[in-house]
């Protein structure tokens, strides 16, 4: 069952992949969770004290995602009466989550950009460049390796000029990933209009000169390895499904959430000797075999269960049920 999502997009040239004005994304909550649990970042080690931290990544990613949000008001996606409820810094983490995950999923299909990592994973390079929030969220790569710098933002309300403004400017000050600059600097905000989710963004015009403490990053091999674990990790801590998705054969399915998981052969075999780098190239190599066995571009598949189009006390309803 497809959702809608009413967006906006702002100051894109033309003869680029994205048409300026309003229009609406059909997408799917298999795709919605994939780009929730594909936001490469560092694990939350201050939140997973004890044990592979990782492998509870992307569970919580999820949870957050089916807490968060509902299917209602015909396709469209609409914040729950749990997370209306939440203190005001609760919302605030919330929101920040979904105003990524909002973001790596336009990214991925308008701008045929799948891979994306948050700039956390590359804290070891840029301190202490990184200090305060006037920086981008993520770097996002496309299929033709060009770099995309996106900041992105979550609010419960129609954003105003202001905050726009802000997030275009931080996306700006990401100069050259690898020696090169970035394709795009892209603001996105995913926020609420009567509580049914929206989201805008904008690419604004290439800055006349360099912004205060540019940003410059290289991106090498081993951080693909924040981009796959969470699934990777899931999967390998159920030594049955790791094996028999070796062979091609499996889906683990994670009943508690009503969700099914898997990696394409070909790249579980890359990902099972670490080769996280090669994993993405092999990927790129493969497109069209990874699109004809039903993976997304990264070699990953998620599969919703049907109550994900419950609402969000009727999902929880069906789980306890099942289990």
């Amino acid at each position: 069952m497809s959702l809608e999502i009413d967006y906006t997009s702002e100051g894109f040239p033309s003869g680029s992949p994205v048409t300026n004005g309003d229009a609406v994304l059909s997408t799917t909550w298999d795709e919605l969770l994939w780009a929730a649990v594909t936001v490469g970042r560092p694990n939350r080690q201050y939140v997973f004290r004890y044990g592979n931290a990782s492998m509870y990544e992307a569970v919580f990613r999820w949870s957050l995602v089916r807490m968060a949000l509902e299917q209602r008001t015909q396709d469209y996606l609409c914040r729950t009466d749990a997370a209306r409820t939440l203190d005001p810094s609760e919302k605030g983490a919330v929101n920040y989550f979904l105003g990524m995950t909002f973001c790596k999923l336009f990214c991925a299909r308008l701008l045929n950009a799948p891979w994306a990592l948050h700039l956390d994973v590359f804290r070891p390079q840029l301190n202490p460049v990184l200090t305060g929030r006037s920086r981008p969220d993520l770097v996002a790569m496309t299929n033709t390796n060009d770099w995309i710098a996106l900041e992105s933002k979550g609010r419960i309300s129609l954003p105003s000029a202001e905050v726009k403004d802000k997030a275009k400017e931080q996306a700006k000050r990401l100069m050259r990933v690898n020696g090169v600059p970035p394709r795009f600097h892209i603001g996105c905000i995913t926020y609420f209009r009567d509580d049914v989710l929206q989201f805008f963004w904008r690419d604004p015009k290439p800055a006349e000169s360099e912004p205060n403490d540019p940003i410059e990053t290289k991106v090498y091999d081993g951080l693909w390895r924040y981009y796959y674990q969470p699934v990777f990790e899931l999967i390998h801590s159920h030594s049955h499904n790791f094996t028999e998705m070796l062979r091609g054969k499996a889906l683990l399915p994670i009943e508690e959430l009503d969700i099914a998981v898997g990696i394409h052969p070909l790249i579980f075999e890359v990902l099972s000797q670490a080769r996280w780098g090669d994993a993405k190239q092999i990927c790129q190599e493969n497109a069209t075999l990874l699109h004809h066995d039903g993976y997304r571009p990264d070699g990953i598949r998620i599969a919703a269960g049907k109550s994900w189009s419950l609402p969000f006390n009727e999902f929880e309803v069906t789980v306890t049920q099942k289990s």
